[in-house]
């Protein structure tokens, strides 16, 4: 049975021991009962049913059990990527009205296509894509959705069918429409949001929602909330899902693949984020392009049984971690547990109140609102604060898809200016040591009279070429009466490309029309290459070209004192 482990499927099992039976199970119905409210909360985020929300987190978290790497990382619905489902699902119904009549359908069918593009990018290796929205842009993003989360739950928290969309014409309806207000309603999410909140405040081992749940079902029954105007959830099927494949007739590819992508990024970004928090404080390492595999199964997985796209839960997996689940047999027990309470306890989750529910939400939203990681921000890079409330700006103002949007272009542009300007440092030496110094950086390093030796620190591509040209030129106006040679250390200069070789080569004959030598130092084996199919090293010439610092000391060295030869490379 061990060597069954050594298959890319029940990696979450491995090393299992009979000792762990106990904390597994233990965890796993921990895991239910916090899962369990969110699972009926979550779905109305995108318009969904409460029952999907159960289907997605007994589907996921099987389908990951058996595929996915981690031992201890729990997927389910995610407050964040629900909105962005939303979102995507609301540009395809736009599009298409007839696709999106079925949203249980269409939401199916953007977890199966989740699923697709982990498996894609599982085998171009693009788990770097995890990285590719930074913790800033995350942090920024999720900060302005939680806000239209919160707007989201208004109908909730009042009784009233709000029909206008975004952040503004909500508010705005709610007064205009402010004398229907249904007060019970709003006094039961208030109390609800009140609960949440203390036992938040107080650390209560139970959690806040497993208690908002079980108040409120006790409250519903014994005053009978339907009858009395307040909203509940109401039928939920009994059965359980049955695995199918859904079909959508007049579904726009164009918008699906957008809409899936949008999903993708931003649960897969968030997921490896929370996924490598919990990795680092269990000791245990993360590769994101397995991950990919298991997120695949669990996308797939909880479309083909009628539920919606998911990520990594951070409440869930925090409850498992904390509880003491070694294995996925955890997260195997949270979806029976789950099966067994839409088998027999569908009457009571029948009358939750539906304010209730918009209470976790707006708790959930609320906490999406990072403002200690904003803070931390603010004290280490005014620059990364800056694009974090660009990314919230943009989710706010322009919508959760388009946020997506402006939060790729935000890290485009973030790593962009990045690497436009790279930095330079001018180097000298010692006395008594060997090596070389910054200049600006150690007070006791002197310039070599006659020598100047600039470090480039980062590639040179056609980006920053124009930008690196103008700070040699602006160097060599300022070096000393009676500089030889300028040397290019190049050594932290991984990449080069034809425009900043064009560069190098207009740079070498300016400084020629100077009358100074203009060599290169320590220069990398493939940017050498592309800078001889240039010609550029024929104009410099090889003997200009030397492997490190020293060499290119020596040399001058000689040159200075009429010594014949210069070494080469």
């Amino acid at each position: 049975m061990a060597r069954s482990f050594d298959l890319p499927v029940f990696k979450g099992f491995a090393g299992f021991r009979a000792d762990w039976w106990r904390s597994d199970i233990s965890a796993g119905l921990a895991v239910a009962a916090v899962g369990l409210p969110s699972a009926i909360a979550y779905p109305a985020i995108a318009g969904l049913p409460p029952q999907t929300g159960i289907y997605a987190s007994v589907a996921s978290v099987v389908a990951y059990a058996v595929f996915g790497p981690s031992r201890r990382l729990i997927v389910g619905p995610d407050a964040g990527s629900m909105t962005v489902l939303a979102a995507a699902m609301a540009a395809i119904i736009a599009a298409a009205p007839a696709a999106g009549t079925d949203r249980v359908a269409l939401a199916a069918i953007l977890a199966i296509g989740v699923g697709v593009l982990c498996l894609v990018a599982r085998v171009l290796k693009l788990g770097v894509l995890a990285t590719f929205l930074s913790r800033p842009i995350l942090v920024g993003f999720f900060a302005g959705i939680s806000l239209s989360i919160l707007i989201g739950q208004i109908g909730r928290f009042t009784g009233l069918s709000i029909e206008s969309g975004g952040l503004i014409a909500p508010i705005l309806e709610l007064i205009d429409k402010r004398a229907s207000i249904h007060w019970p309603s709003v006094m039961l999410a208030g109390a609800m949001f009140a609960l949440l909140q203390a036992a938040r405040v107080m650390r209560s081992p139970i959690p806040g929602p497993v208690i908002v749940v079980v108040v409120s079902v006790l409250l519903s029954a014994v005053f009978g909330f339907q009858q009395r105007g307040i909203a509940v959830v109401g039928g939920i099927p009994t059965g359980l899902p049955s695995l199918h494949m859904p079909q959508l007739s007049g579904l726009p590819i164009d918008m699906f693949i957008l809409g899936s992508a949008a999903v993708f990024l931003v649960s897969f970004g968030s997921g490896i984020v929370a996924a490598r928090s919990f990795g680092s404080r269990l000791g245990d390492e993360v590769d994101p392009n397995r991950e990919l595999v298991g997120f695949s199964a669990a996308n797939i997985g909880s479309g083909l049984f009628g539920a919606f796209p998911v990520t990594v839960s951070d409440s869930r997996t925090a409850i498992n971690v904390s509880v003491g689940g070694m294995s996925q047999l955890a997260g195997i027990v949270s979806a029976a547990t789950l099966i067994a309470t839409l088998l027999f306890f569908n009457d009571a989750l029948r009358i939750l109140p539906i304010p209730a529910l918009a209470a976790i939400l707006a708790a959930a939203a609320i906490s999406l609102i990072d403002v200690e990681e904003l803070r931390l921000l603010w004290r280490i890079s005014r620059m990364e604060f800056a694009f974090a409330l660009i990314t919230m700006a943009g989710a706010i103002s322009f919508g959760v898809l388009n946020g997506v949007i402006i939060a790729i272009a935000a890290t485009l542009i973030y790593l962009l200016r990045k690497v436009m300007y790279p930095r330079d440092a001018l180097l000298g030496r010692i006395a008594g040591r060997d090596g070389f110094y910054k200049l600006h950086r150690f007070a006791q390093a002197e310039p070599i009279p006659g020598l100047a030796i600039c470090m480039i620190q980062d590639s040179l591509l056609f980006f920053n070429a124009d930008y690196v040209r103008q700070r040699l030129r602006q160097i060599a106006d300022d070096l000393p009466a009676g500089t030889k040679w300028f040397v290019l250390d190049a050594a932290t200069v991984a990449q080069v490309d034809s425009t900043s070789a064009a560069m190098l080569g207009e740079i070498h004959a300016e400084f020629t029309k100077r009358g100074i030598v203009f060599a290169i130092a320590e220069l990398h084996t493939e940017a050498r290459s592309l800078l001889d199919r240039a010609g550029v090293i024929a104009r410099i010439g090889p003997h200009r070209l030397f492997d490190d610092l020293d060499d290119a000391l020596i040399a001058f060295k000689e040159e200075q004192l009429g010594v014949s030869g210069s070494p080469g490379p």
